[in-house]
């Protein structure tokens, strides 16, 4: 496991970001990107303010679509899950690299969705995650049209579905399975300082256990097997489970429900859990262990009372796959020097669970990159943005595909070609 903060930079990259750092218009590039500071904040604003729960995301679909051909995106395409990606063909024969957010956010159907400024601050839930993320992609795209930047390898650009929650990647993990072939590089935009580049992706594995048994009255009916019991069981092996440190491994039973009366033997018990590593091996490892400790406990409770009462049905509802890459590989190298491009401390994130999560457990190169401006309140009805100097992020990311595609006549690209 590498260190946070611990980075290397190879001297062909520094070599290559001298290269784009002093070219005029890529110059002009990056100052254009701060002029646009506030325009970027009001394409935030307006953004946030069309809902977009998970599952639900199609308005804001259609209005983001809509900002893309604006920008002169070709061969704009809603997939079947509601992806929105457009593609910016490049010169020659590079790389193809997707520049992506997703639309969805936490926050139900019904809720206040409306901005508010107070302080130099705007408030709004979802304003920060991941509002900051879409309008990067299309403050990028502005630049790149604007100053007629002509890159080598093609790049898509857009955004996803279903990142959030039980969304469970589903926009992304379609992206892959349908256009996958084509696709040499990725990187997902979150909020977050430019300073920090996430290559680890923490997978998760997440399950809806239900215990039934025949139920009864406490006095009555008792020696009947209760599935609260059988539940307990299974929390309790659970509870005494080891996993490793490194890669980190770990497990919970979040919520916990059933029964139905003080004196009431349960019919019914219920337990979501989430697993998680950044090891997919240790990920599989821990599943299958929880999974069979799950199976012990029903069959230790009809054992209990000599029944066959208790029945268990397990039901996965969330899959996120985890993955590694090399801290020395070309796609962190290259983010962790535009970071240095525009004058922040390089610094190697903690392992996350982004959008980023599918194309590294399929050994595409990823990189979640942080959109830039201070913010809190994440996944609360209290989050903000505060735009001060924001513009730090849009340019890092733009510097990080300049340097990943390559630009003509400046710089060749860094970002290899899979074989097809």
């Amino acid at each position: 496991m590498v260190e946070e903060n611990k980075v290397t930079i190879s001297q062909r990259i520094e070599d290559n970001y001298q290269l784009l750092i002093e070219h005029s218009y890529i110059k002009e590039a990056l100052q254009f990107i701060k002029l646009e500071n506030e325009n970027t904040l009001k394409d935030q604003m307006e953004l946030t303010e069309i809902p977009a729960p998970t599952f639900d995301e199609k308005v804001r679909g259609v209005e983001y679509r809509k900002r893309l051909e604006q920008l002169g995106l070709k061969d704009i395409q809603t997939d079947e899950v509601g992806n929105v990606f457009g593609i910016r063909p490049g010169t020659g024969d590079g790389p193809t690299l997707v520049v992506s957010a997703h639309l969805d956010t936490v926050f139900p159907e019904g809720t206040d969705v409306k901005v508010k400024r107070k302080d130099g601050k705007v408030y709004a839930p979802g304003i920060a995650d991941d509002g900051r993320g879409l309008t990067v992609v299309l403050t990028i795209l502005r630049a790149l049209e604007q100053l007629n930047i002509k890159t080598k390898g093609d790049i898509l650009f857009g955004a996803t579905v279903g990142e959030e929650g039980l969304g469970d990647l589903n926009g992304v993990k379609a992206l892959f399975k349908n256009r996958g072939e084509e696709i040499d590089g990725f990187i997902s935009i979150e909020p977050g300082s430019p300073a920090r580049t996430t290559y680890l992706a923490t997978g998760s594995k997440r399950y809806s256990i239900t215990f039934t048994g025949p139920g009864g009255h406490s006095f009555g009916a008792f020696g009947l097997p209760s599935a609260i019991h059988a539940l307990g069981r299974a929390v309790a092996k659970i509870s005494e489970l080891e996993t490793p440190s490194d890669p980190k491994t770990t497990f919970t039973v979040g919520t916990i429900e059933g029964g139905t009366s003080v004196n009431t033997i349960a019919a019914k018990a219920n337990m979501v859990m989430d697993l998680r590593s950044t090891s997919q091996e240790e990920l599989l490892k821990l599943e299958d262990r929880v999974l069979k400790m799950i199976q012990q406990a029903a069959e230790e409770e009809n054992k209990r009372w000599d029944s066959e009462g208790i029945a268990v049905e397990i039901q996965q509802v969330g899959d996120r796959p985890a993955g590694s890459q090399p801290a020395d590989s070309i796609i962190v190298q290259t983010a962790l020097a535009s970071t240095k491009a525009v004058g922040f401390e390089p610094s190697l994130g903690s392992p996350s669970s982004t959008d980023s999560n599918v194309p590294i457990s399929l050994g595409i190169p990823a990189v979640t990159l942080g959109g830039g401006g201070e913010f809190g309140g994440a996944h609360t009805l209290e989050e903000y943005f505060d735009p001060t100097d924001a513009y730090y992020g849009p340019q890092q990311v733009l510097l990080t595909v300049l340097g990943l595609v390559g630009v003509e006549g400046v710089s060749e690209p860094l970002l290899e070609k899979r074989s097809k």
